[in-house]
């Protein structure tokens, strides 16, 4: 997996179909901090509770000035469904071509139950106000892992 945005470094442009209708792209973000979480698959036991964990603190990242953004290379209708099961306040953006992925590095060939395949790397990164990544977390384990990413956008 190559990586081709890095810390200290501003993040290119990008758009991606959301829930709810319509693109998101990275621009509408800008005076704005932004916490993206790449994540493999709606609906599944580790995403489903990363994800309801970004809900719960919604609100607190929004006291700093921060938003949130799930992507995953599920299609629009997994998320419509992933998001409305369970009450998710942010977009979820549909990767299928893996563009972003690879862009942050996360796309690559995984491996669960001795069967390999291709896949995202659960991770997490922060763009501050400027578009520039200040923080990543590659292959996060969940616990505790959104109170870590609320704490650094705090700073």
């Amino acid at each position: 997996m190559t990586k081709q945005v890095q810390v200290g470094q501003e993040v290119p442009n990008f758009t991606l179909p959301a829930t709810g209708g319509g693109d998101i792209s990275l621009s509408d973000y800008r005076g704005k901090k932004l916490v993206i979480y790449f994540y493999p698959k709606d609906m599944t036991p580790g995403c489903t509770t990363e994800s309801c964990d970004f809900r719960d603190f919604n609100g607190q990242f929004g006291e700093q000035n921060t938003e949130v953004i799930g992507i995953s290379p599920d299609d629009l209708a997994s998320h419509d469904e992933f998001v409305s099961q369970h009450s998710l306040p942010f977009p979820l953006l549909s990767d299928t071509d893996h563009q972003v992925s690879e862009l942050f590095g996360v796309w690559g060939l995984r491996s669960w139950n001795g069967n390999e395949f291709m896949g995202i790397e659960r991770s997490t990164f922060l763009i501050d106000e400027n578009g520039v990544l200040a923080k990543e977390w590659l292959s996060v384990k969940v616990d505790g892992h959104v109170q870590e990413v609320l704490e650094a956008s705090k700073s």
